[in-house]
């Protein structure tokens, strides 16, 4: 099974915002639960309240986020909001983001126990993400006790981290979803009032465009890139 997972395995992706999991990881995420993983997806942000319009509506996105759950056959999914959206800096929430991951919620590390662990990969060009990358690195470090430590943690990228990023990777793994593709097509159309024309990276076309070049690389069709954090067995 992939990433050397079995049957059953639970899997925890954690996404900055509704839909970061389908544009980093969605072809994945469909492929892992196709392939008869557990698969839950936790959402969290800064930002509870409407903002530039109605494709920020909190109730919007959370019907969107179910939509595209659904389609990648995920298990257990929730928006975690981060409960202030006046804060200037974004650092003070550091503290409550690696508890709520830890072991503050249902989807939490302790709660659900997964063997990987996907999350926004560091480097970002989105502040809120490296935030949340910084959290999930703390909340997965290996500790004693009652702390579960995943033996997988792998980090995605978005569409405009591939587009705009510099950075260089510090080791990266391919995933073939050129089988998923679809899927994942169908799951980002859920977040149509997310989706750009096609100029931009979070566009259909061109993250599909982005999916392709990185599966050049493999001679796949489409394939999806991970930052490697953690690999053990």
């Amino acid at each position: 099974m992939l990433l050397g997972l079995e049957p059953g395995d639970r899997v925890l992706a954690v996404a900055t915002h509704p839909d970061d999991e389908t544009l980093g990881a969605g072809g994945t995420l469909a492929r892992l639960t196709g392939e008869g993983a557990e698969v839950h997806v936790l959402a969290v942000t800064c930002y509870p309240l409407p903002r530039w319009g109605t494709c920020h509506d909190s109730a919007r996105r959370r019907a969107q986020f179910d939509a595209a759950c659904d389609v990648l056959g995920v298990a257990g999914r929730d928006i975690a909001w981060v409960d202030d959206h006046r804060a200037r800096h974004l650092e003070t929430h550091l503290p409550e983001l690696i508890r709520l991951l830890e072991a503050g919620h249902e989807l939490s590390l302790t709660a659900l126990r997964p063997a990987a662990l996907l999350i926004p990969a560091d480097g970002a060009i989105h502040q809120e993400h490296r935030l949340v990358n910084r959290a999930c690195y703390a909340a997965a470090r290996p500790g004693g006790g009652t702390r579960h430590t995943p033996r997988i943690v792998l980090g995605f990228d978005g569409p405009e981290d591939h587009a705009w990023g510099t950075r260089q990777r510090r080791g990266h793994a391919l995933v073939d979803i050129t089988a998923t593709a679809e899927t994942k097509d169908k799951a980002l159309a859920c977040y149509d009032g997310e989706l750009r024309d096609e100029t931009h990276p979070r566009s259909p076309g061109r993250i599909r465009a982005i999916d392709a070049a990185l599966a050049a690389t493999a001679g796949t069709g489409r394939a999806e890139a991970f930052t490697v954090y953690r690999m053990a067995w």
